[in-house]
C-alpha cells in the first residue's frame, strides 16, 4: 500500500503559476510511474503528466510547454510546476503512482484559475 498526500493548490489568476507537491509513503520501492491527473467539472478524468523512475515524461497536449513534472526519488515526491495557467485548467488535481498496471491516487487538491 502507498499513501499519497498532495499540497499546493489554490486560486490563481489567468497567466499565473502554481506548484503542486505530492509525497508518497508506504511501499514506495515498487513505484514506477508518478504523475498527476485532473478532473474538471463535467469532464472526464485526464492524465496531465507523468514521469517514470528513469525520468521519461509524458504530457497531455493541453498542458505541453506550460507544465513541468519532476520527481525526487530520495524523498518519494513528485511535483507539478504549472505556468501560464488558463481558466480551463481549473480542476481537482490528483497525484498518482503506478505499480505495474495498477494506479493509485491521492485525495486531490483544488486548482482554480479565475480573475
Amino acid at each position: 500500500q502507498v499513501q499519497l498526500v498532495e499540497s499546493g493548490g489554490g486560486l490563481v489568476q489567468p497567466g499565473g503559476s502554481l506548484r503542486l507537491s505530492c509525497v508518497a509513503s508506504g511501499r514506495t520501492f515498487s513505484i514506477n510511474y508518478m504523475g498527476w491527473l485532473r478532473r474538471a467539472p463535467g469532464k472526464e478524468r485526464e492524465v496531465v503528466a507523468s514521469i517514470s523512475r528513469s525520468d521519461d515524461t509524458y504530457y497531455a497536449g493541453s498542458v505541453k510547454g506550460r507544465f513541468t513534472v519532476s520527481r525526487d526519488n530520495t524523498k518519494n515526491m513528485v511535483y507539478l510546476e504549472m505556468n501560464s495557467l488558463k481558466p480551463e485548467d481549473t480542476a481537482v488535481y490528483y497525484c498518482f503512482i503506478q505499480v505495474g498496471i495498477t494506479r493509485s491516487w491521492g485525495q486531490g487538491t483544488q486548482v482554480t484559475v479565475s480573475s
